[in-house]
C-alpha cells in the first residue's frame, strides 16, 4: 500500500513535478511516422506528459515538435500551413521552423527585427524504430535512444501499434508487469474451472504458457534488479524435477517485455503519459529472425492479443467504456471469464474501470504483487534520486536495452537468471 504523498509523486508526470522531470530524462515515443506521412503534410495535434503540441513534417522531411500555440495571441498552429520549411500561423503569418525559430513576421516592420527575439518553445525528435521519438528534457542532458530489440529489426520484422488509454500511466504499467492476472482475466471459462477436457488438452499441448502456467494459479514471484529496470520471474510447479519460469523484462521508465516461447515472435509495450489522467499505449510485435508470419498478421488483424482497432485520428479504441467495450454476456456466461473480445480490450477495460487515477492508499496488496510493489519502489528512488541531482543511468546507457524476456523450463535446482542469461539476450 502506498502512502498518498508516494502515489501522488509516482503519478503526477506535468512539467515540473518530480515523475514528470523523470519522464523528460528519457527519449519517449510520441507519434507513428504515419501520422506525418510527407514533407509539408499537415500538422497533427500531439498532447505528452501534460503539454498540448503540434508535430508537423516540414519540406526537407524532418519532424518539428513545438507548442501548439502561437506566442503572438496564442491561436492553435494545428490551423497552420505547413510551407517552405516552417510553419505558419494563419491568423498574423508568424511562421516558425522545427527548431522554435521564428522565420518571417509579416505583420511586423523589418526595421524592429521583432522576430529575432521570439520562439516557441520545441523538442528534439528522432524516427526510430517504427516511432518518432521526442525528448523533452534539459537539452545539456539529452540522453541516448534505446537500444531495444524491436527498433532495430526490419519494418517487415515488426508490427507497432498505438492506442489512447483513459488511466494514469502506473496503472497500465501495473497491469503489464501482473503476471497472476492472465490466469483469470484472459482465460476461458473452461480454463478457469480446469475441466477435464482442458487440463487432457493442455497436457498433451507443447505450448509451455498452454501446460503449465494455466495449471498453476498461485505462482512464486521473484524479483531481481538490473541496470535497466528488473526481471520480474514467475516460477509456476512443472514436473517432478523441473519448474516452469515466465521471465518478465521491466525497463525505465516504462516498457515491458512479455515472456516468449523461443521460436515465436516477441511481443512488449511502453506506455507513455500523456497527461495524469490518460495515457498512450504503444505495442509492438517482432520477429528478430524474419517476417512476422501469417499467424501473427491474423492474431494482429482479429485483435485476439495486444493489438486493437482504434479511431485513426483520436486513437482511441473502438471498444471502450462507452460502449462497455462492447461485451458479449452470453460469451462470458459460456466461454469466456469477461465476454470481453481480445487481452487489449480486457485489459484496458479492467483498468479503466479504477477510475483515471486510483487511490493506491486503499488497496490490499498480497504475495501476487510483488512485482508491482518492487516496480513502485525502484520508480520512487528513481525520482528522489534525480531530485538529489542524479540523472538515471539507463537514459545515458542504451545499450541496456539490449535484452528479451523469457519462458522456459529448468531443473529446479537451477537459479532462473543463470539458466536464462543467453534467451535473455537480444540478437539483432
Amino acid at each position: 500500500m502506498l502512502s498518498r504523498e508516494e502515489n501522488e509523486l509516482l503519478t503526477h508526470t506535468d512539467a515540473g513535478t518530480p515523475a514528470g522531470n523523470y519522464f523528460r530524462s528519457f527519449w519517449l515515443p510520441a507519434l507513428l511516422p504515419s501520422e506525418l506521412p510527407s514533407a509539408d503534410c499537415p500538422p497533427v495535434r500531439v498532447r505528452l506528459m501534460g503539454e498540448d503540441l503540434i508535430a508537423f513534417r516540414d519540406t526537407n522531411g524532418q519532424v518539428g515538435l513545438v507548442d501548439e500555440f502561437c506566442p503572438h495571441r496564442r491561436a492553435s498552429l494545428f490551423w497552420g500551413r505547413n510551407e517552405e520549411c516552417g510553419l505558419r500561423c494563419v491568423y498574423h503569418g508568424w511562421k516558425f521552423d522545427v527548431n522554435g525559430t521564428c522565420l518571417d513576421m509579416p505583420n511586423e516592420p523589418d526595421e524592429y527585427r521583432f522576430q529575432n527575439r521570439v520562439r516557441i518553445t520545441s523538442y528534439p525528435t528522432r524516427e526510430y524504430g517504427g516511432f518518432v521519438w521526442a525528448y523533452l528534457g534539459d537539452p545539456d542532458q539529452q540522453p541516448e535512444l534505446p537500444k531495444l530489440e524491436w527498433a532495430r529489426v526490419p519494418d517487415s520484422h515488426r508490427y507497432v501499434s498505438k492506442r489512447l488509454q483513459e488511466t494514469n500511466y502506473l496503472q497500465s504499467v501495473e497491469g503489464g508487469i501482473d503476471s497472476s492476472h492472465s490466469n483469470f482475466l484472459h482465460a476461458s471459462v473452461d480454463a478457469f474451472r480446469l475441466t477435464d477436457a482442458y487440463v487432457a488438452q493442455v497436457k498433451a499441448s507443447s505450448n509451455l504458457r498452454a501446460k503449465y502456467h494455466l495449471l498453476d494459479k498461485a505462482p512464486i514471484f521473484t524479483v531481481k534488479k538490473t541496470d535497466c529496470g528488473l526481471i520480474i520471474a514467475v516460477r509456476r510447479n512443472a514436473e517432478e524435477d523441473q519448474y516452469y519460469w515466465r521471465l518478465t523484462q521491466f525497463m525505465l521508465p516504462s516498457y515491458t517485455i512479455i515472456p516468449y516461447q523461443k521460436g515465436l515472435s516477441i511481443n512488449g509495450h511502453c506506455w507513455v503519459p500523456r497527461d495524469d489522467h490518460t495515457c498512450w499505449v504503444w505495442s509492438v510485435s517482432w520477429n528478430p529472425d524474419g517476417p512476422l508470419s501469417q499467424e501473427d498478421r491474423e492474431s494482429i488483424r482479429k485483435e485476439s492479443f495486444i493489438h486493437e482497432r482504434v479511431d485513426p485520428v483520436t486513437f482511441r479504441p473502438i471498444r471502450n467504456k462507452d460502449n462497455n467495450y462492447l461485451i458479449d454476456r452470453e460469451q462470458q456466461r459460456a466461454s469466456t471469464m469477461t465476454g470481453i473480445h481480445g487481452f487489449a480490450a480486457q485489459d484496458q477495460a479492467i483498468q479503466e474501470s479504477m477510475g483515471p487515477l486510483t487511490d493506491r492508499t486503499r488497496e490490499r496488496l498480497g504475495t501476487s504483487d510483488t512485482a508491482i510493489i518492487a516496480t513502485r519502489r525502484l520508480l520512487l528512488q528513481e525520482i528522489r534520486a534525480m531530485e538529489e541531482g542524479h540523472e538515471p543511468f539507463a537514459a545515458k546507457h542504451g545499450d541496456v536495452y539490449w535484452v528479451r524476456s523469457a519462458s522456459l523450463l529448468l531443473k529446479r535446482d537451477v537459479e532462473f537468471d543463470e539458466g536464462a542469461r543467453e534467451l535473455m539476450k537480444a540478437k539483432v
